[in-house]
């Protein structure tokens, strides 16, 4: 999206400026990106090491976490008996193979040498001891009786001595414990995670040599830079007075612009109108930005519609215009019967139901909104006489939608009581949209009606 903005700037580039003023300027520039491209190789060796660093010690994790996953599995199906643990113990040795992976990953950093030497060690011990681990899951399910044939093929294929298969059940079960709990399993165990250790410690040693050797090439590349950029700095004063119609004159405006909070003028070289870009993209993001919170401070999270705050705004608002508008007070019907005994949620979704259609029954004029749990309100503006049959009619559509609901929503119904003002929002137009709505409630709800001015009641 940015690409084509960036081949609509025009201007003079400060850098060919020099070049072509100053022919001499050719050769430092091209001895600093010399020394920039053998800083950049340098700088490419460090960060290709230090990945293949952290590579390898993930590789190293995959294995310790793959032996540690197949000893708790095992461990386990040996005290619980549970066939659970067999299937994960299986899956993790026949199809995630985290070992194996970790290895396959490991040839892409070091094909031979002795970190691999280590790594591939500690894989094969893991794989010796997935035959002890084996031969103690076999004892087992021998011991408890499990249908060989729905076990896996690895247990099938595994025999017991005959030595073993004179054992009791019991005796079945305190062998494989002692199998896979014993001294010689935790020996082997900390063989593997001995080697994965060494594994390690010499990954770390390789690229500490490594970032050494890279940091003294680019502490020397660095001062070679500096000098050549001192060299080019004295060369550019011979061009100051050229440099200050596209830089300094530039500058002075964008100031005078960041100063009065407005968008920077495209004038000057190349990189100052870049720059320009740049901001007045930032100065645009961050105008949106501040509507976004505007809207969020305005608006109820969950409905969507003006919150309380930004309603009793409106009433200060529509209050000092002084022309004719009309205020509706909702009550959502028995809602705390929703929340009990439909759960929570659903009365949000009901809610939300409720305020869609209020958005969509009034006017873009209108002002609907939530200003309590189940309550919410309509400012109706740009009249030109009382609405009260209009909107009585909207309410009773609204009504058949709710009480008709073709969703997995309950049933639900609306009390609304309406005032009309024709000289703006003034002190006592709630209360009477209230006393109306009191009416409508003391009537059996699901209904509209309005404040009648004339008489002083409903």
């Amino acid at each position: 999206m940015n690409e084509p903005r960036k081949k609509t700037i025009r201007g003079i580039k400060i850098r060919n400026l020099n070049l072509v003023m100053l022919s001499v300027s050719c050769i430092l520039y091209i001895l600093l990106i010399y020394s920039t491209i053998q800083s950049m190789h340098k700088y490419n060796s460090m960060v290709n090491t230090t990945d293949r660093h952290i590579a390898c010690e993930e590789i190293s994790t995959l294995v310790a976490d793959g032996s540690n996953y197949l000893t708790e599995q095992v461990r386990l199906y040996t005290v619980t008996m549970d066939t659970t643990h067999l299937d994960n113990y299986f899956t993790e040795a026949n199809t995630t193979r985290r070992r194996d992976t970790a290895l396959e990953k490991l040839r892409n950093y070091h094909t031979d040498g002795e970190a691999y030497s280590y790594l591939t060690s500690a894989l094969e011990n893991s794989n010796n001891l997935m035959m002890q681990e084996i031969y103690a899951m076999k004892l087992i399910s021998t011991a408890q009786g499990y249908d060989m044939a729905a076990l896996q093929e690895d247990i099938q294929n595994t025999f017991l001595t005959e030595a073993d298969q004179a054992l009791s059940p019991e005796e079945m079960i305190e062998k494989a414990r002692d199998i896979v709990f014993g001294t010689d399993y935790q020996e082997s165990k900390a063989k593997i995670m001995k080697d994965i250790s060494y594994f390690v410690d010499n990954v770390v040693e390789y690229t500490q040599l490594v970032q050494k050797e890279s940091s003294a090439v680019l502490k020397r590349s660095l001062v070679r830079q500096q000098i050549l950029i001192s060299i080019l700095f004295i060369e550019n004063l011979i061009v100051f007075f050229l440099i200050v119609r596209l830089i300094i004159n530039p500058l002075q405006i964008y100031v005078k612009n960041i100063k009065e909070d407005k968008r920077l003028e495209f004038v000057g070289s190349y990189e100052f109108k870049y720059l320009a870009l740049t901001y007045n993209n930032i100065f645009e993001l961050n105008a949106a930005n501040e509507l976004s919170l505007r809207h969020q401070a305005e608006h109820d999270p969950l409905t969507g519609l003006i919150n309380r705050g930004a309603f009793d705004q409106l009433k200060d608002h529509f209050g000092a215009i002084q022309s004719p508008l009309a205020l509706l007070i909702i009550d959502v019907d028995k809602f705390k019967l929703i929340n009990d005994g439909y759960g929570h949620e659903a009365g949000d979704h009901v809610l939300k139901k409720v305020a869609a259609l209020l958005a969509d029954s009034f006017r873009s004029t209108d002002y609907p909104a939530r200003i309590g749990g189940d309550e919410f309100a309509v400012i109706l503006t740009d009249l030109s006489a009382n609405p009260k049959e209009l909107v009585q009619t909207k309410i009773r559509n609204m009504n058949e939608l709710l009480k008709n609901p073709n969703d997995d929503l309950p049933p639900v119904s609306l009390s609304v009581g309406g005032a009309y003002s024709e000289i703006g929002f003034t002190d006592d137009l709630y209360k009477k949209a209230d006393a109306a709505l009191y009416q409508v409630k003391e009537h059996g709800r699901c209904g509209c009606r309005f404040f009648d001015e004339g008489t002083d009641h409903i």
